[in-house]
């Protein structure tokens, strides 16, 4: 596949990502909930994070407004945490900000990051790293801090 195909693929499932969320709903029995906003351009993550007994995340969703990048940032980290341990995900948080900022990472941390790891390219892009960064932000401080509302 030429390189022009493969920016296609990568636009097409960011763009399918903006324009059919996965997880985009509020949970009502959340343990975990944040909002974060991007003072520079206006997005807003609403994200809601069920952790179980055992540590595990049963259930996510966001809401909340911003551009294409924000948006399916938050769709594909939801997807990409769903049903994994809360160290886990911080550790994927952390592989995501690094990736952006175009730091190395060993193939298998990228991998589990599923959708979320085209989103490389990014880094050529300085303005959109806060974009695509907002929602895995937002998905460590709800994880690091236990209970109320944080704004």
């Amino acid at each position: 596949m030429g390189l022009a195909q493969l920016n296609s693929l990568y636009r097409e499932v960011i763009l399918d990502h903006s324009d059919h969320p996965h997880h985009k709903h509020a949970l009502t029995d959340a343990t975990n909930t944040i909002t974060l906003k991007n003072p520079t351009c206006g997005d807003v993550i609403d994200l809601d994070v069920q952790v179980n007994a055992a540590g595990l995340i049963t259930d996510i969703g966001f809401t909340g407004e911003g551009c294409t990048i924000s948006q399916s940032s938050a769709s594909m980290m939801t997807d990409a945490v769903l049903g994994k341990s809360r160290e886990d995900a911080l550790k994927m948080a952390k592989t995501f900000s690094d990736m952006v900022m175009g730091h190395e990472h060993p193939q298998a941390d990228l991998d589990q990051l599923g959708d979320a790891a085209i989103l490389s390219s990014i880094m050529s892009f300085p303005a959109r790293i806060k974009c695509a960064t907002l929602a895995w932000w937002a998905l460590q401080r709800a994880l690091l801090r236990d209970g109320d509302k944080e704004e």
